[in-house]
């Protein structure tokens, strides 16, 4: 079983989630991007099938669809797959239909691919068609990412398409354009939870991640949330699909190193310190519907009871004066810094722990992969005065770091943090990749290349910190 699915050679990119009714399985796709110097089908982006019932053990098969992502329906006893292509000379994007009996063979009908209008849409975009069947219009929905004809280059939008037969399609105005991204909104979904109705899309402009809009009803208008993503910058093409009884996000998180972009720096610091790479590892969340209709995410049922108790930790106090009792450990240290060990983290495995705070602490929290030094490592630092937890690695920190970072912070989560107030904490840990969980409600993912086989460490500025119920599990 893999915490988070990596294909061999390769990276997944983007999930297309299907729940199959006939066999309650999750019958998933995705897109299978190979790595340099890989054998076979290198670059080429192709789907391959991935069955799971428990969203960490997939077994894969290869299908005939090359392209692009979209949406798989089940209409009158035949599997309909949506899904797009790309053109080089002349450059051109197209909606495509297959169909299959065994969601395996496919079947293309190429008189039922279509393209932008080039009246509401602009001829550039037309892709990850996202199609469903709208009970109050009595047509079939596809919303596809686009890019309007508007006054700026802002036009970034959720493309609306219907049809009565799943083959001729009208165009229609966008479903969503807020004017805010110069690009196209990427891998659309929409659901029902509830009385509410959520939109999905991935953008990369103006920011990089998974996005969420609300609504009451499936035209609109869509409301912004306060916090409006399920994770951070690595985590990216989020879909969702339902068993019934819980809905799951999928996404990727990216894998490091290829400079794909040409953005990493001429000296080798190491794979933390190059470019994300398009494609990683799957990740799934289960989402979490609040009384006022917005979303959390939390661990699968699989990934909760994947590990046992773990062990439990011995102290090692580094600054500062710590009072310890058992798994307890606490800290007051109001000018100035603190840090403790407690452990070494395992290749596979997960960290779980609670933590409140005190005071107005300038940051506390979390250092994975430090040894006594407290300098190197990768540090989630909760920040009460910007409500958020930070992402710092080692180097960022150093004098080194303060020179070749252009901006303030590396990642970051949005997080209410209130004094007096416990958090729940599991960090989920397999080879390179990080998942953190906060109360089962907020997710920060994040990978650690450089640093291995060190400590579990905990740290503390300006205020007052006790963690407790500390225990690592894992291999």
């Amino acid at each position: 079983m893999n915490l988070f699915f990596t294909p061999q050679n390769a990276k997944a990119g983007d999930v297309i989630p299907f729940f199959n009714e006939a066999t309650k399985t999750f019958e998933n796709y995705y897109l299978k991007l190979w790595n340099p110097g890989a054998p076979d089908e290198k670059d080429k982006l192709r789907w391959h099938r991935i069955t799971t019932k428990d969203h960490c053990t997939f077994t894969e098969t290869p299908v005939n669809i090359h392209g692009g992502t979209g949406t798989i329906v089940h209409f009158n006893g035949i599997y309909h797959m949506f899904y797009c292509t790309f053109d080089k000379e002349p450059p051109a994007q197209w909606a495509r239909h297959a169909v299959s009996r065994d969601l395996i063979e496919w079947e293309d009908i190429p008189e039922d691919r279509f393209g932008p209008d080039g009246t509401i849409y602009r001829m550039s975009d037309w892709r990850d068609p996202f199609v469903f069947w709208n009970e109050e219009e009595k047509k079939w929905w596809m919303l596809l990412a686009a890019r309007e004809n508007s006054a700026t280059e802002r036009n970034g939008c959720v493309a609306l398409c219907v049809s009565d037969d799943l083959s001729r399609w009208e165009y229609r105005p966008p479903l969503y354009s807020p004017k805010m991204y110069p690009a196209a909104n990427e891998c659309v979904d929409l659901f029902q939870m509830g009385e509410w109705y959520y939109l999905i899309y991935s953008n990369y402009c103006d920011g990089f991640g998974t996005y969420y809009r609300m609504s009451k009803s499936p035209a609109g208008p869509w409301l912004r949330p306060e916090t409006d993503t399920f994770d951070g910058r690595a985590f990216y093409a989020g879909k969702t699909v339902s068993d019934g009884i819980n809905r799951y996000l999928y996404g990727w998180n990216p894998t490091r190193g290829e400079n794909k972009w040409h953005f990493d720096p001429t000296e080798d610091y190491g794979k933390d310190y190059t470019c994300w790479n398009w494609g990683g590892s799957i990740v799934v969340h289960r989402l979490v519907q609040h009384e006022d209709g917005t979303l959390g995410v939390c661990p699968t049922d699989t990934l909760i009871h994947a590990f046992g108790t773990g062990e439990k930790t011995s102290w090692k106090p580094l600054d500062g004066i710590w009072q310890m009792n058992g798994d307890t450990a606490a800290c007051s240290s109001d000018s100035g810094y603190s840090s403790i060990l407690c452990g070494k983290l395992p290749r596979r495995g997960v960290v779980r722990a609670k933590i409140k705070y005190e005071g107005r602490p300038s940051r506390f929290g979390m250092a994975l992969q430090v040894d006594e030094k407290f300098d190197r490592g990768y540090y989630l630092m909760f920040e009460p005065a910007y409500q958020r937890i930070e992402f710092r690695s080692g180097l960022r920190t150093s004098e080194r770091g303060g020179q070749l970072f252009p901006y303030a912070a590396e990642m970051e989560r949005p997080l209410r943090l209130d004094p007096g107030k416990e958090y729940g904490l599991e960090l989920y840990m397999e080879d390179t990749i990080a998942l953190l969980y906060v109360n089962r409600d907020v997710a920060f993912g994040f990978r650690m290349y450089n640093e291995k086989e060190k400590n579990l460490g905990w740290f503390i500025s300006d205020g007052s910190i006790q963690i407790s119920h500390v225990e690592i599990a894992g291999e």
